[in-house]
């Protein structure tokens, strides 16, 4: 579909997030507000619309925690599914469904996608060695396994990902790992799987993103998509050895005690979803997953953009499916200063901000409403940003309090002062330049604002809503009205003039409900009760009009639509996270591999936390660091992730393993002049001695660059 046509529907989807814990701001951020907040404005359109969702209830996490807490794994998604739905729900997350994929529906969907690609050929077997606990008689999925990461030495990294550094890992290049399940190291074992293979679509892909969709895609969504495809994709298990998670159809020879892996069936969750959405409402699903007629957009945060971007397309083209039309995904957002890590309880819950927040005492669904806001206001779309609960008190306070509630309030008691409770008439003769230049940024606004939102810039469109007003605050104090009501007994045109002041600040009163509904609905409804409009007004067609509101009708008493956040409020939530903290402080030794960032990625300013902790100098004088050029590059046997190089130091050449094969090929990186830390203690990685560390810098789309010398120098030189 060309971005000039029409789509004849929609469908909008949001990550699904794991059943197995609340589920924090940082969550809602990054997939679920953008998402609602394009959902309301399409439905205001009048436009065909599915916004689905759900629980994805199967992989490690489930299981790990029941182990956790004790209790099975069946207890946990029971536990957590309607908690995180009615969190959604109490902070107006509007989905059309909101599914599991443990239903019936969606393991019936997932093997018979599965089964058809199988059929014809798309899945390949492999045998492969894979970790298996002797004691616990189980093979070992990434989450079952700890051990050392090889990129910051965290002693508790999982075979997935470093939640110190935040680093991708395999299992394989964990440093002495162990199983979770007995504490004893693991042994390898053959075992046969299905792959994805991704290396047969890498054409395609390359052709569909990085030229078709190049200009309309996030900037860091192509930068990391073609960092992957350029780094050579591979295939990919789809099966797992487990048993917990849909079953391999009982046809598949071979599927006795494996089920799908959990990134595979994950997404085939948005088809289940629509189907059962579609039996719940006597629809037809077909159109809004096989149509060309129909815009597919995945909102999601960063980390899930190789899964929606890359694996999923690839596996919908196969299955006979659309692809989506855009990927939005946003960065992360970090809270007072540091990462958000559930494992170091450094976070803001959904839960705890609802039950804070959203009581009737404390300002009720209002308060979901500035959560809403502030969290559009500093919406990571193109780098990460940071929840601050300063920076919440001062949206709040500064510019919903001042500005948007200010502006209503102030049109709302001046109207009932002077124009007698009801809607004064337009004096069209009598229209001055100022009144104009009202009603003209009313419509114009709603022009930029329409704009931005189909663009997916919704921290801009924000601005936007809450500029007009802003502008009507200045009309409003430029036009005075309560002083030209000192004139009414010498000036009989006083009344008029007053009449087309407030006439205009009300009809921009209504036009602020329909512009600020996507992004704070429960403000909208307000902001009708007090008109005494229904909700009809907040269709979009009437944005711009100056004849939402009909003159000589009575309006209700004002009230205030945002309440002021006192400092005390602020002071108890930051010392309440400090609290509840642990070890906040993260580990940022290095070893081998590559350094983690400092700061949220290249290209913006460091944060303070981001920072190691402070060293002297005789700290940073024991590192030797040393140029040298890789004289010889090989790929390590069965680990995607890992090169061995030989690298020229001048007066030896030593061997070096370092995770780089995703972002360099072997024959493109000999000649290369490269940092190296010379003094670390030697560590096998998958048998071979690593002696030293490569310093790699990573940019905002996850690309990896080799830190080296302006021009070419020789061989062992210092690096001071």
């Amino acid at each position: 579909m060309s971005n000039q046509e029409t789509p004849k529907r929609y469908l909008i989807t949001a990550a699904l997030p794991y059943a197995n814990g609340l589920k924090h701001i940082g969550h809602l951020a990054g997939a679920y507000l953008p998402a609602d907040t394009y959902v309301r404005y399409l439905r205001a359109q009048k436009r065909d619309v599915v916004f689905v969702c759900g629980s994805d209830e199967h992989g490690t996490a489930i299981p790990i925690q029941a182990t956790k807490e004790g209790t099975t794994a069946q207890a946990i998604i029971d536990k957590y599914h309607p908690i995180i739905e009615q969190n959604f729900n109490d902070l107006g997350i509007s989905f059309d469904i909101y599914h599991r994929t443990s239903d019936p529906i969606h393991h019936e969907t997932a093997r018979e996608f599965f089964q058809s690609l199988n059929d014809k050929g798309d899945l390949i077997t492999k045998e492969s060695e894979q970790y298996f606990d002797e004691k616990a008689a189980s093979f070992l999925a990434d989450r079952y396994i700890k051990g050392t990461c090889p990129n910051c030495a965290y002693p508790a990294a999982y075979g997935d990902q470093c939640e110190n550094c935040g680093k991708s890992l395999s299992p394989d290049e964990l440093i002495n790992p162990v199983s979770t399940l007995s504490g004893n190291a693991p042994i390898k074992k053959s075992t046969k799987h299905w792959y994805l293979p991704l290396d047969r679509h890498e054409a395609f892909l390359r052709k569909w993103i990085l030229e078709e969709h190049a200009n309309d895609w996030r900037s860091t969504v192509v930068g990391q998509c073609k960092s992957w495809i350029d780094g050579g994709l591979l295939p990919r298990a789809v099966t797992r050895d487990l048993d917990w998670g849909v079953k391999v159809p009982e046809t598949v020879e071979g599927s006795a005690g494996k089920v799908l892996y959990v990134w595979f069936d994950a997404p085939i969750g948005y088809i289940s979803a629509t189907k059962q959405w579609a039996l719940n409402n006597d629809k037809d699903w077909k159109p809004y997953w096989e149509s060309k007629d129909t815009k597919l957009v995945h909102f999601i945060g960063k980390d899930n953009i190789v899964f929606h971007c890359i694996i999923f397309p690839v596996m919908l083209q196969l299955h006979g499916n659309i692809l989506p039309d855009n990927v939005p995904a946003n960065e992360f957002m970090n809270l007072e200063g540091d990462k958000m890590s559930t494992s170091r309880n450094w976070k803001l819950e959904m839960e705890d901000y609802i039950n804070d927040f959203i009581k009737p005492e404390n300002g009720g669904s209002q308060m979901a409403d500035v959560l809403r806001y502030y969290l559009t206001l500093i919406a990571p779309e193109s780098k990460d940003s940071e929840f601050t609960w300063k920076g919440f008190q001062d949206a709040n306070n500064s510019e919903l309090v001042s500005i948007f509630g200010n502006f209503i309030n102030r049109a709302l008691v001046l109207m009932h002062k002077l124009c007698k409770g009801k809607i004064p008439p337009l004096h069209a003769n009598l229209l001055d330049e100022l009144d104009k230049e009202a009603i003209d940024n009313i419509k114009a606004t709603k022009e930029k604002v329409e704009k931005l939102l189909e663009e997916y810039k919704f921290r801009d469109a924000l601005f936007e809503v809450i500029n007009l007003a802003r502008i009507g605050n200045q009309y409003m104090q430029k036009k005075e009205p309560w002083i030209v009501a000192k004139q009414l007994a010498s000036n009989p045109e006083a009344q008029k003039l007053i009449d087309n002041c407030l006439h205009i600040c009300l009809q921009l009163t209504a036009n602020l409900a329909i512009l600020i509904n996507p992004f704070l609905p429960f403000t909208a409804k307000k902001i009708c009760y007090l008109l005494k409009v229904v909700d009809k007004i907040l269709d979009w067609e009437n944005a711009g009009s100056m004849k939402l509101l009909s003159v000589g009708y009575s309006l209700r008493a004002p009230e205030l639509l945002f309440r002021k956040i006192e400092d005390e409020e602020i002071i108890k939530q930051v010392e309440k996270l400090k609290a509840a903290a642990v070890n906040k402080e993260p580990i940022v030794s290095a070893s081998v591999g590559t350094l983690p960032k400092a700061g949220p990625d290249s290209g913006s300013e460091p944060r303070a936390s981001a920072v190691k902790p402070e060293i002297v100098f005789d700290d940073f004088a024991k590192i030797d660091l040393k140029v040298g050029t890789i004289v010889a590059a090989e790929k390590v046997e069965k680990a995607d992730k890992l090169l061995k190089l030989q690298v020229d130091l001048g007066f030896e050449t030593r061997t070096i393993v370092s995770g780089i094969a995703m972002h360099f090929k072997p024959e493109d990186i000999v000649g290369k002049q490269v940092t190296v830390v010379c003094n670390l203690a030697p560590r096998k990685m998958r048998g071979i001695e690593s002696n030293g560390m490569i310093l790699m810098a990573e940019d905002a789309a996850g690309k990896l660059h080799f830190i080296n010398p302006e021009t070419a120098i020789d061989n062992g030189s210092g690096v001071s």
